[in-house]
């Protein structure tokens, strides 16, 4: 055969090859996917399915609308809700940890009067973690600061932290909320001031002519917050919407405790405490986490201690 056939058949051998691996490669990567309107087959798309959850059409926060018609405040909420839907272990942990915390938190709101979706803004701060520390040292479920806590009524030193005792920083949660609603009005700007001081949002108050959350200018992580807090509890309220089936018995249950008031005159070791009871140092210290060594300091306080104990 003259040897420019062959090589014209060879050349046109490897072009044709070369074309239908192409075609195959594009039929693998591209060529299954439907269009926006057919029907997916299970497996038919080489690329899983997302789903792109839509946002409520009108959405409140502690009884206060939350104005969806600005496109501004939509995009804001848009973001900070897709960051949440999406963040499945963590969600399934609020969840989880919800059914622990939730039911006191709830009772104390009630007993306040205060609305009920302020649960949410615990979840916001600290995933409800009871130990959780902050890179500026805010510490426990509602992430005090020591002065705020302090001007709150939770003891702060060298051997005692009651931030992190979830009953009484609770409590003081409770009463600077209801300060801080108290002085700004609304819900939207007391959660503005619990993230970004009652100083900043006061000025930016003053300095802008308006005591519209929605319409000031904050520094981005205030203006984000309120919009965290809103995005989980869209999630949190119906769950099984957005994917998340958690069976009853996988949700965590409060602790249960009794509380014994003591006296200490001179420290007492906390296991010898324990022993004392027929428990030990480890169920007190996680009863207990406000106490930071591992005695009791001296003083008239109450101890929680394991249930049946007290």
């Amino acid at each position: 055969m003259n040897k420019k056939i062959k090589m014209t058949l060879f050349a046109v051998f490897f072009f044709t090859t070369g074309l239908i691996a192409a075609f195959s490669c594009n039929n693998i990567v591209y060529g299954n996917i439907p269009g926006p309107d057919a029907e997916t087959p299970e497996t038919a798309a080489s690329f899983p399915a997302v789903h792109d959850f839509s946002l409520p059409n009108t959405l409140s926060l502690c009884g206060e609308m939350i104005p969806l018609e600005n496109p501004h405040v939509w995009e804001m909420l848009d973001r900070e809700f897709n960051i949440t839907v999406w963040d499945r272990a963590q969600v399934i942990l609020y969840i989880k940890r919800a059914g622990r915390y939730f039911p006191y938190i709830e009772k104390k709101l009630s007993e306040a009067g205060m609305p009920i979706d302020l649960k949410y803004l615990a979840v916001a701060e600290s995933a409800l973690l009871t130990y959780i520390k902050s890179s500026d040292g805010a510490r426990g479920p509602w992430q005090f600061m020591t002065h705020t806590a302090r001007s709150n009524g939770l003891r702060k030193d060298s051997l005692v932290d009651e931030r992190l005792n979830f009953e009484l920083s609770t409590k003081a949660a409770i009463k600077y909320l209801k300060r801080l609603k108290k002085r700004f009005n609304t819900w939207s700007l007391a959660l503005a001031a619990y993230n970004g001081g009652e100083g900043r949002i006061g000025k930016a108050v003053r300095e802008q002519k308006t005591n519209d959350y929605y319409r000031l200018n904050l520094p981005l992580e205030t203006e984000r917050f309120i919009f965290r807090i809103a995005a989980i509890k869209i999630v949190m309220e119906n769950p099984t919407s957005y994917g998340y089936n958690l069976y009853s018995e996988s949700i965590y249950r409060p602790y249960k405790h009794d509380v014994v008031p003591v006296d200490i005159k001179k420290q007492v070791h906390i296991a010898d405490f324990a022993k004392s009871l027929g428990t030990d140092f480890k169920a007190i210290k996680e009863l207990n986490p406000q106490f930071l060594k591992s005695h009791f300091p001296v003083g008239k306080y109450k101890v929680n201690v394991p249930h049946g104990l007290g």
